[in-house]
C-alpha cells in the first residue's frame, strides 16, 4: 500500500498561548507536536505548516523598539524569516522528542520557504492581514505618530491590531526541495506564516513588506508536492453554516460546489474561517483530493474519519 502524503496547517492555538514568552511557546508546541505524532505513528508522510502572525508581530515590535541609526530595524519579510527559523527550531525540537518517546527515529528538518506573488496583486494596495498584538483605541494615535507608514484596523471587536497586505501564493519556490525531503523519510517543517512574500525580478527574488496567509500557502504547498491530503487544524472542531446563531449547523461532509456557494454568499467570518475554507477548496478543485477542517485536540478522531469537516470534490 502506497504511504500517504499530508500536509497539515496548524493555527495560531499551535504555538501562542496568553504567555508570549519562549518558554511558553516552546511548551504549546511540545504540546502540538503530541497531537502530530499520531500521523507519523499511522504511517503517513507528514508535511508541517503553521502560522507566525503573533510572533512576527512582536518581532517587529522588538526591532522599532530597539531602532537607531547604528542598529537599524529589520524589514517584515527578514523578520517572516527570522520566525520561520525560530518557530522551526522549536518543532523539530519538539517532533524529534515526542517522536523517541514513541520509538520512532526520524528526522525533521525546517525550510526556509520563500512564496512568489504577483508584484500586481491588488493586496498591495489593500492590507487587511492582522499582525501582532491587540491595541486600546487609546493607544492608536501614538502607535500612528510613531509608526505613519502602519495601517492600524479595529479587529471584529477585540481592540485594534497593525494590518498588511497579504497577496495569494502563486509558487512556492522551494516546493521541490520539501518534495524531495518527503520522499526521503523526513519531516519537514515548510512555510511559516505562509512563507516569505517574495516576487520575482529576473533571476532576483524580492522580499515584500506583507505576510501571505497561512491556509492559502499550505494548499499551494499540498497542491505542488502531490499530497494526498490537506488538514487544517484549528481551535473549532470544524466548518459550521450560521455559525454563532441559533441555527448554526456543523458540517461533516460536503463537496466542493455546495461549501463554494456558502463562500460567495460570504457565511463565514473573513478572519478566520473564510480563508481556510477557500484554501481547501482551492486544494480539492486542483488535485481532485480531500481536505479536512478540525480541532488539534481531535487529531486522532480526524485521521479515523469520525471528526472534522471533510471537503470533497
Amino acid at each position: 500500500m502506497t504511504r500517504q502524503r499530508v500536509v497539515v496547517a496548524l493555527g495560531g492555538n499551535a504555538i501562542l498561548s496568553k504567555d508570549a514568552s519562549a518558554k511558553a511557546q516552546q511548551k504549546a508546541v511540545k504540546t502540538t507536536c503530541e497531537s502530530l505524532v499520531e500521523f507519523v505513528k499511522n504511517d503517513q508522510d507528514l508535511i508541517i505548516t503553521h502560522g507566525n502572525g503573533p510572533q512576527v508581530g512582536n518581532l517587529l515590535l522588538q526591532q522599532a523598539a530597539a531602532d537607531s541609526e547604528k542598529n537599524p530595524a529589520l524589514p517584515l519579510d527578514t523578520c517572516g524569516a527570522m520566525t520561520e527559523g525560530s518557530i522551526g527550531y522549536w518543532f523539530q525540537n519538539s517532533m524529534k522528542e515526542v517522536m523517541l518517546k514513541e520509538g520512532i527515529n526520524k528526522q525533521v528538518v525546517t525550510l526556509i520557504t520563500q512564496t512568489i506573488v504577483d508584484k500586481d496583486d491588488p493586496a498591495f494596495e489593500d492590507p487587511t492581514k492582522p499582525i501582532g498584538p491587540f491595541y486600546t483605541e487609546n493607544e492608536v494615535p501614538a502607535l500612528q505618530a510613531d509608526h505613519p507608514d502602519w495601517t492600524i484596523v479595529e479587529d471584529s471587536g477585540r481592540g485594534y491590531r497593525r494590518v498588511v497586505p497579504s497577496p495569494k501564493p502563486v509558487e512556492i519556490n522551494e516546493y521541490p526541495a520539501i518534495e524531495a525531503v518527503s520522499a526521503a523519510g523526513v519531516i519537514p517543517i515548510v512555510a511559516g506564516g505562509g512563507g516569505i512574500p517574495v516576487v520575482k525580478d529576473g533571476d532576483r527574488l524580492i522580499g515584500k513588506e506583507a505576510v501571505i496567509d497561512k491556509d492559502f500557502g499550505a494548499s499551494k504547498i499540498a497542491q505542488l508536492v502531490n499530497a494526498d491530503k490537506l488538514i487544517i487544524l484549528t481551535s473549532v472542531g470544524g466548518v459550521y453554516y450560521n455559525f454563532g446563531k441559533p441555527n448554526q449547523t456543523e458540517v461533516f461532509d460536503v463537496g466542493v460546489d455546495e461549501i463554494q456557494t456558502h463562500i460567495d454568499n460570504e457565511e463565514f467570518a473573513k478572519g478566520s474561517m473564510m480563508p481556510k475554507v477557500q484554501a481547501a477548496v482551492a486544494f480539492v478543485r486542483a488535485t481532485g483530493k480531500p481536505a479536512v477542517i478540525g480541532a488539534l485536540d481531535d487529531v486522532k478522531e480526524i485521521i479515523a474519519g469520525d471528526k472534522g469537516t471533510i471537503i470533497h470534490k
